[in-house]
């Protein structure tokens, strides 16, 4: 299962390049993808029909008890089977669905299969904490697929009300899975549901899973974003809003049923619920003119009756659900298809302005008469073999009050169904006396969508004119239409088999123990039950016939209850007010006074806590060697100098100063590693410093600071004792032996390194080394997006490029009045052809220095191998990635600051994004491997090798990992120069962001200070 998963992710991350490739082919390959799925599960049928099911495990976070943990039982078999199946068609339909010059086409079909492999992890996984995780998978790739077309205000709109409303049900979903996983002692689902546990906890949880299966299955009162996400391409709405995505909520509810479906809070949240939504959607299907709209309201109303059978608790039930369920796909399915295909070749869906299409198009009329006949229930198809199974068990349901609303809610539902079902062939294919004009339409369009202002569907009454021309029908690829064909078929089929049916369905039936076993019958007799349902047809046929009659009436009906929509919009709206008031409470504008918020809540917070518990060590030691109280004494005289400092270069120096002392303080303590790391770092941050400084005022605020300045010492020196306090009480409030305490023989033994500091970064602390280098990467995407505010551009400037009559650096010099007399004699100095730096030539003549490319040449490539010697030395010696990629991204800075931005693409042609994204992913791939090779994420693997000229080679995998955290920090650093350096150099040369004129203050401005 887990080689199932891998594929379907390497289907979405190949897709983009077989698109580009192959246009609309390729979706033919990756149909290969979900078909592999439902092939699979069908190999297993005989396995699973007995019991005996595959079940694969695989550690994930030993620590934390997550484990793959995989299984295929019935109903994971049959869900399976439609994510499979039905995925795969839908793939080949897009094939000739897409124009050939649509966009987005790659994205599309990586997103669509990644959504599928999301679906197959959820049915089968056997770990709750892991089917959470593939359930969020399926909201944020749904919610990408609803929003294809980014183009258009609706797509947008309905893609975030998806990934609201499902996000939020996603949310209360955890929290049940948490109480109930805390309860049962085990987070195995199988143990859960064969063990299940109960009290209030249990009760909580309950509600938390049925709200999460409500909004993912567009249950009342969620049911609206279901309609509105019709927004969406035709084959999604196929895929996900027939056969995927809103089953996911159907497939909470029938893996949580046996557990139960008992309990009164689920049982009635189970009635009300799929009763309400079965009455409503039907209702709403009725009014509906857009043929996506009649299917989505038909899908709400069948996703009600879905849920309520396979809600209810009793064996009969469940077996019809499992067949309903079934069935719907392949019958919802087949008209989305069907619908899409009328639609390509009328260029409309309203059904007002449709005559004849059945006469055009009769495969296509076939493939929707087959899903129609199965919708409405008629026999010999899957959806009455379903329904008649349901109507069966409901009049055996041994609650007399629960059976009679049920029952009654399912006929007048199963009514609804027959009528708008027959309205949806009849508008999509019948040959009608009148139409209305295409004026019409549009007028109504703009009137329904401008603004949102009405609910999606709630479309106004518009007279039909006889004299009207009806869309003109073209005749698009039978590519089109046979996947629709295909599954219609299919619903004839397995109705034929119904004891097959039965057979294959009744395993997860008998997980039930209440209640008789149900059966799957095209004939058992004159029964009442088919006496209703040839009730139902006959009046849901009546209800149909009178369609001209009831849209008269809905139109007059005016609704002024609660809305569910409405509310929606509201609600988001009243948030979005919140938030910006909140906002603009909290969000002053003020540095000094967001870090004093929570400066002070720190010393109030932690500082009372150390007063009240903390043990206070009763003999400290001031220092152990005297050579620490001079790197102390400097660290205090610098932030006291940097405090009362007005230059900001001044400041920026001093607070260099000071963390070039602490790393005093490391090495006295040992700790060389540390050391090396903080001088590195202080050289990179003054660099950066030194580079924005070019743009800011050279001073500081003249603001007057008399009022606030008592203020600020005293939240200083609370800061300041309270972290002093931190370091004295908490080595005596340790109860548990340190982590540390073994890293020294585990970094040999496990780590196969001497070099402990390193050897916990790039293996025992891996995870914590994962999210840092990730932050990094953040950190320099963010740097760029506040220089290139428009757009980033790919320009590596190279010295061939430079424009000859433009010098780099050629503007005002500040350093000019220092020198003299030494620029006449440079000018009348003999000329030599002599270059020590490729782009010095490139350089204004006043901004070069001699001495200083001279420097530059000698000691750029011995620095870089320099950090090549850090970086493979790391494991045993000081050193390391990231100290490794600080010198290399310190000798391109040299490069930079001697020769210009030239210089820099010279010394570095390559984009900083290509590095970056490059380590990211060879330290996440080396974690991979661990895992594929039978062990942990981010396991190290230790191999001793002998090579003829270079001895015996200790390796340890965990080399490529430091590897990526080099490439990381290197693209970070040339990142920044190429963002904060070169293009800040170019839009000053052009005019565009010109450096600060460096003006100084006027003697007594300031004098407050």
């Amino acid at each position: 299962m887990l080689l199932l998963l891998l594929i379907h992710l390497a289907a979405a991350l190949v897709a983009p390049t077989l698109v580009g490739l192959w246009g609309r082919k390729a979706f033919w390959v990756l149909a290969a993808a979900p078909a592999s799925a439902a092939i699979w599960a069908l190999s297993w049928t005989s396995q699973v029909q007995r019991g005996d099911g595959p079940v694969q495990s695989v550690q994930w976070i030993p620590a934390l008890g997550l484990d793959l943990t995989f299984r295929l039982d019935t109903l994971a078999w049959l869900m399976t089977l439609v994510v499979g199946g039905v995925g795969a068609l839908v793939l080949i339909y897009c094939a000739a669905y897409f124009s050939v010059s649509a966009q987005g086409l790659g994205r599309f079909g990586g997103v669509f299969v990644a959504f599928a492999g999301a679906m197959l992890g959820l049915v089968t996984a056997d770990d709750m904490v892991l089917m959470f995780i593939f359930w969020e998978l399926t909201t944020v790739t749904s919610y990408l697929l609803i929003g294809h077309y980014s183009d258009r205000k609706a797509s947008r709109r309905a893609a975030m009300q998806a990934i609201v409303i499902t996000t939020a049900g996603g949310l209360a979903m955890l929290v049940g899975v948490v109480l109930l996983g805390e309860s049962a002692g085990t987070y195995r689902l199988s143990e859960v549901i064969a063990h299940p546990p109960t009290g209030a906890a249990a009760t909580a949880a309950i509600a938390c899973l049925l709200a999460g299966a409500a909004t993912k299955s567009a249950l009342l009162p969620f049911h609206f974003w279901l309609p509105a996400a019709m927004a969406a391409p035709t084959p999604v709405s196929a895929y996900l809003h027939a056969a995927a995505m809103v089953k996911a909520g159907v497939y909470l509810v029938a893996r949580f049923a046996p557990a139960f479906s008992q309990h009164e809070l689920w049982r009635w949240t189970v009635v009300v619920l799929g009763c309400g939504t079965l009455l409503l959607g039907g209702y709403r299907a009725l009014r509906q003119h857009d043929l996506k709209l009649v299917l989505a309201f038909g899908t709400v109303s069948q996703l009600g009756l879905i849920t309520l059978l396979v809600g209810l608790g009793t064996r009969a039930t469940a077996l019809a659900g499992l067949a309903m369920l079934g069935a719907h796909a392949m019958f919802k399915a087949t008209l989305f298809l069907v619908v899409g295909v009328v639609d390509a070749a009328t260029g409309t869906r309203d059904l007002r302005r449709l005559s004849g299409v059945g006469k055009e198009l009769k495969l296509t009329a076939l493939a929707g008469a087959l899903g129609t006949a199965s919708m409405i229930g008629l026999p010999p198809f899957a959806g009455y073999v379903a329904k008649e199974a349901g109507l069966e068990a409901i009049e055996h349901l041994q609650d007399n009050a629960v059976g009679l609303i049920v029952l009654v809610s399912v006929a007048v539902g199963s009514v609804l169904t027959v009528a708008y079902g027959l309205r949806l062939w009849w508008g999509a294919f019948a040959t009608k006396r009148a139409v209305i004009p295409e004026s019409a339409i549009a007028h109504e369009a703009v009137a329904t969508q401008a603004d949102g202002a009405r609910s999606p569907g709630s479309t106004s009454r518009v007279a039909t004119q006889p004299d009207a021309e009806p869309a003109a029908i073209s005749h698009p690829s039978l590519l089109l239409v046979w996947p629709a064909m295909i599954l219609g078929v299919l619903g004839l089929a397995v109705a034929l088999l119904p004891q097959l049916g039965e057979h294959l369905l009744e395993p997860y039936a008998d997980t039930l123990h209440v209640g008789e076993p149900g059966h799957l019958a095209l004939w058992a007799g004159v029964t009442p039950t088919l006496l209703l349902t040839v009730v139902i047809l006959v009046a849901g046929a009546a209800l149909f016939a009178v369609r001209e009659r009831i849209e008269t009436v809905q139109a007059r009906l005016t609704y002024r209850g609660p809305d569910a929509d409405r509310i929606y919009r509201r609600f988001m709206r009243r948030l979005d007010d919140f938030a910006a008031d909140v906002t603009a409470a909290t969000q002053r504008g003020s540095l000094p006074l967001y870090v004093g918020v929570v400066l002070v809540v720190f010393v109030v917070g932690v500082g009372t806590s150390l007063l009240v518990g903390g043990t206070w060590p009763t003999d400290v030691t001031a220092w152990d060697h005297p050579a620490q109280v001079v790197f102390a004494a400097a660290v205090i005289a610098s932030s006291v100098l940097v405090a009362r400092a007005r230059r900001r270069l001044k400041a920026v120096i001093l607070l260099g100063i000071g963390g070039y002392a602490v790393a005093g303080l490391f090495l006295l303590q040992g700790a060389p590693d540390l050391a090396l790391t903080q001088v590195l770092t202080e050289t990179v941050t003054l660099v950066v410093f030194v580079l924005v400084l070019r743009r800011i005022p050279p001073y500081f605020s003249d603001r007057p600071l008399v009022a606030s300045r008592w203020l600020r010492l005293a939240i200083g020196l609370a800061v300041g004792f309270t972290v002093a306090g931190i370091a004295l009480v908490a080595p005596s409030a340790r109860i548990h032996p340190p982590v540390t305490e073994h890293f020294a023989e585990e970094a040999v033994s496990w780590g196969g390194g001497k070099n402990i500091v390193n050897v916990t970064l790039v293996d025992i602390r891996a995870w914590d080394t994962m999210g840092e280098i990730s932050v990094l990467l953040v950190a320099a995407t963010g740097v760029a997006s506040l220089v290139f505010l428009s757009r980033r551009t790919g320009q590596i400037f190279r010295a061939r490029d430079a424009a000859p009559e433009r010098a780099v650096w050629a503007g005002l010099d500040p350093m000019a009045a220092l020198r003299r007399g030494t620029d006449e004699a440079r000018i009348n100095a003999p000329t030599t052809n002599r270059e020590w730096l490729r782009a010095g030539s490139t350089l204004a003549p006043q901004r070069r220095s001699v001495i200083f490319e001279v420097v530059v040449r000698l000691l750029f490539h011995t620095m870089v191998v320099y950090s090549v010697f850090l970086l493979f030395s790391g494991h045993n010696q000081p050193g390391g990635g990231f100290a490794a990629g600080l010198v290399t991204g310190i000798a391109l800075t040299v490069r930079y600051l001697a020769g210009g931005r030239y210089e820099l693409g010279e010394a570095a042609p390559v984009q900083p994004g290509l590095l970056l994204g490059t380590g990211l992913f060879l330290s996440a791939g080396v974690g991979l491997v661990g895992l594929l090779a039978g062990g942990s994420v981010l396991r190290s693997w230790i191999v001793d090798l002998h090579v003829p000229l270079l001895g015996d080679v200790h390796l340890v995998t965990s080399l490529f990992f430091d590897i990526g955290v080099y490439l990381v920090v290197v693209g970070l650093v040339l990142d920044i120069l190429r963002s904060l350096g070169a293009e800040l150099d170019r839009r000053a040369e052009i005019g565009d962001d010109p450096p600060f004129d460096g003006a100084v203050p006027r003697v007594g401005e300031g004098a407050s200070r």
